[in-house]
């Protein structure tokens, strides 16, 4: 039986196009989906839509739509967007669907039966697009901490969740579950903002707008969103319906990714919305940052977006996802610029890897007609460290993968890559050649393509086009051989033969004429 492995994105505010910060959790979370099915997991992914609320029903009003006509609408452009980003989602889960719709409404029931909701009244700044209500203290010059927006004060009758009864349960658990929150330092931004000077009760229910789910026992009241929303995780696993298989299956979640903007709510008060329903926690919640421009954040009124499909249109998928991953580091906001960009795709992309694997091809066809060389002799000192380093590298490279260290783990492939470039220097196959030394050039070519299917191998995950262009240029056509169970292997190679001329895998751009192409398009 495979093991199991459930990851979740969070569930997306229909609001337009995504732009490449947005794209970034997904792309991610498919690039961790794919490493474990290529481990040989059982792996499932949900993503999604979070469909209620004032703001979208105002955005429907503003154009004419009825809020189920415009969230139905976000969300087929969002399934469109992932399907041209190969990302393998298993369930795309909209907030407005009855199957989840009926189970938030049991679940606010029986926090009412367990005395976990209370009604009173509130009275605060509430910021519409960020759906929170603050305190005077917690704005910053008057408008919104999270987003800068006005704020509006508003007063009505709620629900309110009894989080102090849970915030000591809350802090054991962190203590005891060490991985529970990546990166650490997160865990104790919400010990020291928020949950050691008071846990606040939250605001469960609105009724100053229609655009929700009602309350059973009490219909004038809408569920507050994020009840609603962060139980999608659970929701689409079929929790406390019919057949809840599903949830019987994968849960507890592997990992949930989100992004800093709503860690609050995934690391305080969904593990506490767990606990009161008595189940048990996802066994880590990622928490990743921004990336930003050097003005700011993305923002179509600054004319400083950039869009996913601008990217890929232009320069290609897998080009995309790795710079998204590559750039991305877990302690601090990246800043997007097109130099950077432009810098990463003409020294890694081409420089790198596309270099390597024309000059092999190319030597592998001059020196022995194409055919890789049978691997039947001892390997000589410059082989045997070629294969340590190697080797190393993978349990680098896996290592940081498994502590959710993309940027750091990817940067472990490139180094395998410029060492394996510079073992082509270090050979002198074209010395070798001349000198007639036979043994020693079998030996250069066979490590050269070797190291190329391990590197397709890693960069499944995230550059599948190009991992498989590598394969099909190296003559790597057994499926078993692009395989994880093989990547540690140095195996014999029979009849395999390279193409019998190169393919370059990626083109080098011309500079200033794509940073301004980059620049014009995102000022569109």
């Amino acid at each position: 039986m495979k093991d199991k492995f459930y990851i979740t994105t969070p569930i997306y505010y229909p609001s337009g196009r995504f732009h490449i910060g947005t794209a970034y959790t997904t792309v991610l979370a498919n690039s961790i989906k794919q490493y474990h099915k290529l481990k040989g997991k059982d792996v499932y992914l949900i993503t999604g839509t979070d469909e209620h609320g004032q703001k979208i029903e105002e955005k429907a009003k503003e154009q004419g739509k009825t809020p189920k006509e415009y969230v139905d609408e976000m969300a087929a452009m969002a399934k469109e967007l992932w399907t041209k980003m190969g990302i393998e989602y298993d369930d795309f889960i909209q907030t407005t669907e009855e199957r989840h719709e009926k189970i938030v409404q049991k679940i606010f029931d029986r926090f009412m039966e367990q005395g976990d909701i209370y009604k009173g009244e509130y009275e605060g700044w509430y910021c519409i697009p960020c759906e929170t209500f603050f305190t005077q203290t917690q704005l910053v010059d008057g408008k919104c901490p999270d987003c800068g927006r006005e704020v509006k004060l508003m007063k009505e009758e709620a629900y309110f969740f009894n989080m102090k009864k849970y915030a000591d349960k809350l802090l054991q658990y962190y203590e005891e579950h060490p991985d529970f929150i990546k990166p650490d330092y997160r865990k104790n931004e919400m010990i020291n903002n928020f949950i050691k000077p008071g846990l606040e009760d939250l605001c469960v229910t609105r009724t100053s707008f229609e655009w929700g789910i009602k309350v059973l026992k009490d219909p004038k009241h809408v569920i507050y969103v994020w009840v609603d929303a962060l139980t999608n995780y659970i929701t689409a696993l079929g929790y406390l319906s019919e057949n809840d298989s599903l949830f019987q299956k994968y849960w507890p979640a592997d990992l949930q990714i989100v992004g800093k903007d709503i860690a609050r709510f995934h690391l305080i008060y969904w593990p506490i919305f767990l606990m009161a329903l008595d189940l048990p926690l996802p066994k880590t919640i990622l928490v990743h940052n921004w990336i930003m421009m050097k003005d700011g954040k993305m923002s179509k009124s600054k004319g400083n977006v950039i869009y996913p499909e601008t990217l890929m249109q232009r320069y290609g998928l897998d080009a995309l996802k790795y710079f998204l991953l590559r750039e991305m580091p877990l302690s601090q906001d990246e800043i997007f610029s097109p130099e950077a960009f432009v810098e990463r795709y003409n020294f890694d992309l081409c420089n790198d890897l596309s270099n390597l694997l024309n000059r092999t091809v190319s030597m592998v066809n001059k020196y022995f007609e194409g055919n890789v060389p049978y691997y039947h002799q001892t390997p000589n000192e410059v082989d045997e460290e070629l294969e340590s380093y190697t080797l190393q590298q993978i349990e680098k490279f896996e290592e940081k993968w498994n502590e959710y260290e993309i940027a750091n783990s990817i940067q472990e492939i490139w180094n395998l890559i410029a060492r394996t470039n510079k073992y082509i220097d270090e050979t002198m196959p074209w010395q070798l050649a001349n000198k007639e030394e036979t043994e020693k050039l079998e030996s250069c070519m066979y490590h050269l393509v070797e190291n190329l299917r391990k590197i397709a191998i890693l960069i499944q995950p995230f550059m599948k086009e190009t991992a498989m262009n590598i394969f099909r240029q190296i003559g790597i056509e057994k499926q078993e051989m692009k395989t994880w169970e093989k990547l540690k292997e140095y195996p014999k190679k029979e009849t395999i033969k390279v193409i019998e001329k190169g393919e370059p895998i990626f083109m080098r751009l011309n500079v200033q004429e794509e940073i301004e192409f980059l620049k014009n398009t995102m000022k569109n």
